[in-house]
C-alpha cells in the first residue's frame, strides 16, 4: 500500500500526458518523488504538453513508451491507456503496481469526497452537486472526468472543504485506497465493450466505488435499475438509494407527483418536479442522487431545492446552442453510448434530425431502432461507424452520410423542417475525429453559429 509518507524519492512513471497525468506528475514531483512521464503521441503534436513538463523539471519522452517506464516504485496511468497495451502488459507482468490519477490524489485529499458513477448522466449530477454545495457556502472542488484533475485540487482542500469528483470505470479500475465518504452509482447499461473483456467486466468495475467504504460511510444508488440495485444488496456502508417507482422507507423518490427525501426515519418534502429546471426523466433521476448527496451531508433541503430551480445544465448534455429558420440545434456530444442516446431523443416531442456517428466501442444499436423510427426524420452519419450505422438503420429512416461536422450540420439543415430539432448525440467516442467529446461538441457549435 503506498502512502503519502512514502512517495518522498519513489520512482514514479506516468502513462499518458493528457491532463490527469501531466496533473498527477506535478503533484507527485511537489511531494518529493522522482517522476518520469512517458506518452507515445508524436513529438510534433505535444508541444504543449512538453512546455507545462519543462516548466515543472519533469523527465519525459513523447512518441515511445521505452524501458525506462518500467524502472519505477509503481506507475500512475492515465484513463485512456488501455490494460491490454504493450506498456501495460510489461508492468503488470514485472508485478508493478499500478494505480490511477484519481488513487494517487486521493491520498493528500482532507476534505469528504463525493464520487459520482454510472454509464450516463455523471457529468450533470457532478456539476448539479458541486453547485448545490458552492450555494450551502462549502469550499467545492468539482473535478474527475468532468475535465479537471483531482491532483489540481487536493492541495488546497482541508476538512471542512467537500470534493465532488466525477469517476469513470477508468479511472476505478486502478485504486486500492480510494474512499469516498459518498459514493453514487447513477447507472448501468453496455459501454466501452472496446476496453473491457464483457459487460461484466465494465460492471465490476463501477462496484470499485465501494471497495473501501465501511459503515461511516453513505452509498447512493438507483434502486430502479436491477443491476445496480443486485450489487449494491450487500454493502458495508450506509444505503440511501433513489427510485421514480416506489416509496422507500430511506432515500429520495417521488410521492403523489412530489419528490421527498427520508433519512433516519424523517422525511422531507423537497421539490415538484416541473420545477427543476433541467427536463427529462433522466435528470430527475440524476437529481435525485444529487440530493441525496447534498442531505446526507448537511445541506438544508432549502438550498437544495432552490439550486434545482436554478441549474442549466452542463455543456455538451442536451445543450440548446441556437434556432434558426425554426429549426433548434441542440448540442448532446457527450452522449457517446446508446442509452444516452435513447434518453435523449425522448426528451423532445418534436421530429428530429440525428447526427451520430465516431468511434464504435462495440454498441448494440437495437435498442434505438424503435425511437429512431418514431422520432426521427432523418440520421447524418460521420466517422468510423458511419458504414455499420448506415446498415443498421437505412431501413429505419433516412440516412446520410456525411465527411466532416460541417458537412453533417449542412445536410442536417437541409433534412430538417420548421419545427424540428437538430440533434448532436453521437452514441459513438470521438477519437476518430476529435480530441474528445468537448471537442466535438465544440465544433458542432462552430459550425451551426456558421450557418
Amino acid at each position: 500500500m503506498t502512502r503519502p509518507e512514502e512517495i518522498k524519492g519513489a520512482r514514479v512513471s506516468v502513462i499518458g500526458a493528457a491532463r490527469s497525468g501531466i496533473s498527477v506528475a506535478r503533484l507527485l514531483k511537489r511531494q518529493g518523488a522522482e517522476v518520469f512521464v512517458s506518452d507515445r503521441k508524436p513529438v510534433e503534436e505535444s508541444q504543449k504538453e512538453i512546455e507545462k513538463l519543462n516548466q515543472e523539471g519533469i523527465p519525459f519522452e513523447f512518441g515511445k513508451h521505452s524501458e525506462r517506464v518500467l524502472d519505477a516504485d509503481f506507475i500512475v496511468v492515465s484513463p485512456g491507456v488501455p490494460d491490454n497495451s504493450e506498456i501495460m502488459r510489461s508492468a503488470i507482468a514485472r508485478g508493478l503496481m499500478v494505480y490511477s490519477e484519481l488513487e494517487a490524489a486521493s491520498w493528500y485529499c482532507r476534505a469528504p469526497i463525493i464520487a459520482i458513477t454510472g454509464t450516463n448522466g455523471k457529468t450533470t449530477t457532478t456539476a448539479l452537486t458541486g453547485k448545490i454545495f458552492e450555494n450551502s457556502g462549502r469550499k467545492v472542488a468539482v473535478a474527475g472526468n468532468i475535465g479537471f484533475p483531482l491532483s489540481d485540487f487536493v492541495m488546497d482542500l482541508n476538512e471542512d472543504s467537500i470534493a465532488v469528483v466525477e469517476t469513470s470505470s477508468f479511472q476505478l479500475d486502478h485504486i486500492e485506497t480510494f474512499k469516498p465518504k459518498v459514493g453514487v452509482w447513477l447507472n448501468v447499461q453496455p459501454d466501452h465493450l472496446d476496453r473491457y473483456e464483457n459487460y461484466d467486466a465494465y460492471i465490476f468495475a463501477k462496484t470499485m466505488m465501494f471497495k473501501n467504504q465501511d459503515s461511516r460511510d453513505f452509498a447512493v444508488y438507483n434502486n430502479d435499475d436491477r443491476i445496480v440495485r443486485k450489487y449494491c444488496d450487500n454493502l458495508l456502508s450506509i444505503k440511501v438509494p433513489f427510485s421514480l417507482s416506489e416509496v422507500l422507507q430511506q432515500g429520495a423518490y417521488t410521492r403523489n407527483g412530489k419528490v421527498y427525501i427520508a433519512l433516519n426515519n424523517n422525511e422531507e418534502y423537497v421539490i415538484d418536479p416541473s420545477d427543476i429546471r433541467i427536463r427529462g426523466v433522466h435528470n430527475l433521476y440524476n437529481s435525485l442522487a444529487a440530493i441525496i448527496s447534498a442531505y446526507v451531508m448537511g445541506v438544508p433541503v432549502e438550498i437544495i431545492s432552490k439550486t434545482l430551480r436554478e441549474f442549466k445544465g452542463v455543456e455538451h448534455r442536451l445543450e440548446p446552442v441556437r434556432e434558426l429558420e425554426g429549426v433548434k440545434y441542440v448540442n448532446d456530444s457527450k452522449a457517446t453510448n446508446v442509452d444516452a442516446v435513447w434518453y435523449a431523443l425522448g426528451s423532445f416531442e418534436s421530429p428530429i434530425v440525428l447526427i451520430a456517428g465516431g468511434k464504435d466501442k462495440g454498441n448494440d444499436y437495437s435498442p434505438l431502432y424503435e425511437p429512431v423510427k418514431k422520432k426521427v426524420r432523418a440520421m447524418i452519419l460521420i466517422g468510423a461507424a458511419a458504414d455499420r450505422m448506415f446498415k443498421e438503420f437505412s431501413d429505419k429512416t433516412k440516412c446520410i452520410m456525411a465527411s466532416t461536422m460541417e458537412d453533417a450540420v449542412k445536410k442536417a439543415r437541409d433534412a430538417a423542417l420548421p419545427g424540428d430539432v437538430v440533434l448532436l448525440s453521437p452514441a459513438c467516442a470521438s477519437f476518430d475525429m476529435f480530441h474528445d467529446y468537448e471537442h466535438r461538441g465544440r465544433e458542432f457549435k462552430k459550425a451551426v453559429m456558421e450557418l
